[in-house]
Parts: C-alpha cells; structure tokens; sequence
C-alpha cells in the first residue's frame, strides 16, 4: 500500500521542536523524504497501523496536525513530480 504522509507540528517551543524530531524520525523509519514535513510510505496495512499509533504518541493533537493519504498500490499513476528533486521509486530496494 502507497501512502502519503504529512504533519504539521507546532514549533513555537521546545516541546514542539522535540516532538518535530521524534515525527520526521518515526517517518524515516518507514518511508522516504519527499519534501520536509512530507514523507511517501509503501508498507502492508499493518506497518501503516504501526507507524500510525506511534506518530500519535508524539503529536500534541490541540497544535499539532496528521494527515495520511492512501493511495492505494497503483501509486505511479497516481503521482505526478515536477521540479528539482529527484524522484525515488518507494517500491525498489534503495541502496545509500
């Protein structure tokens, strides 16, 4: 399953730059850095749940904000890049 996920996280104090590194953290663990706070996951419904449950552990639901967008797993057509960044195909093995 392809999934988009993005987060805006209240860093107005110390607490909210903490809980920005613990999102982007848990994000990289499961997905690919498209652009700062958004983040392209390929992972079954189980790993999405997980992530999911964890991110919610780290947000301050009042300042904070998720947004998961399940685009299914015909990502390719559902996608369009412009621009600078090169684009990553989620779906391959990625070697750094």
């Amino acid at each position: 399953m392809f999934v988009l996920i993005t987060y805006d996280v209240n860093t107005q104090d110390a607490a909210g730059r903490k809980r920005l590194r613990h999102v982007a953290k848990q994000c990289v663990n499961y997905g690919i850095r498209v652009q700062n706070s958004v983040f392209e996951c390929v992972a079954d419904p189980s790993k999405i749940l997980e992530l999911k449950h964890k991110l919610l552990k780290e947000i301050d639901p009042e300042k904070d904000s998720l947004r998961f967008y399940y685009l299914g797993n015909k990502s390719k057509t559902k996608v369009e890049h412009i621009g600078a960044k090169e684009t990553i195909d989620v779906e391959k093995t990625l070697i750094f």
